[in-house]
């Protein structure tokens, strides 16, 4: 592991960290490693990048980090709570009220109009919606004229700007997005990943992403790369070439090993 995996925590606020944690598939001879042993923090107020190769482990190490996924060992932390402690209500109720998520496939109810999708969290959860923030995020996102609009009436990078909306609308203590892009053209790409460095940069959110594209890496604050479940290298103040090519050393060192 890189000696510059994570930062020093007494430097800034931590959102989410991993200590030690590893995830195993199977068992015996079949077992799987996709995380060997992951410790890692994520800043407050910062926008991380996750990427290497397919099968390092990286949507792993965020479906663990958010929650969706139970680790085999070790600990996952959002702020002080240790999910490896928490009940499946507790866990339910922590990522309903503390998580935002943005997902490659929008995951709009279809049969709701785009407000309706946007505050579905939050009506589900039976809290009252900030309407002086929701404004101001609908505003920023450029959502106010599509608001009655259900999801087939909207383009691919509208529904994005919709799960992008439903994401910060509970003001969450962090927002993880598992390749948020993929399914976009590069003009509603740039569209939302721009509304990820503006949640942090006006909102103050903390954004974690996990992508395979170095153009939306460099979006990012810090770019934390695996290979072979382990975190491998760090990069800050990222650019789609300096990621490029450490993505390069990577995919040269897997290959290498296999």
């Amino acid at each position: 592991m890189s000696a510059h995996a994570a930062p020093d925590p007494t430097s800034a606020e931590v959102a989410a960290r991993a200590v030690n944690l590893t995830k195993t598939y199977g068992s015996g001879e079949t077992t799987v490693t996709a995380l060997g042993g992951v410790t890692a923090d994520f800043a407050r107020g910062e926008f991380t990048a996750i990427m290497g190769p397919s099968g390092s482990g990286k949507s792993t190490l965020m479906h663990c980090l958010a929650g969706l996924d139970a680790a085999t060992s070790g600990s996952v932390l959002i702020g002080d709570t240790d999910l490896t402690e928490l009940s499946d209500k507790q866990m339910t109720a922590l990522r309903r009220d503390r998580i935002g998520f943005v997902f490659q496939a929008f995951n709009l109810v279809p049969t709701l109009t785009a407000l309706e999708n946007i505050t579905l969290p939050l009506d589900i959860a039976g809290r009252k919606v900030d309407q002086a923030w929701l404004d101001s995020v609908l505003t920023r996102l450029g959502l106010t004229d599509r608001l009655t609009h259900r999801p087939s009436e909207l383009s691919g990078g509208q529904q994005q700007r919709v799960a992008c909306a439903r994401a910060l609308a509970g003001q969450p203590e962090i927002i993880f997005g598992d390749e948020p892009t993929g399914n976009l053209d590069s003009h509603s790409s740039g569209e939302v990943l721009s509304i990820l460095r503006a949640a942090v940069d006006e909102f103050r959110q903390t954004v974690v992403i996990v992508t395979h594209d170095p153009r939306a890496a460099s979006y990012a604050d810090r770019v934390v790369f695996l290979a072979d479940g382990q975190i491998v290298d760090e990069l800050r103040e990222p650019t789609a070439d300096t990621v490029l090519d450490r993505m390069k050393g990577l995919d040269t060192r897997v290959q290498v090993r296999g």
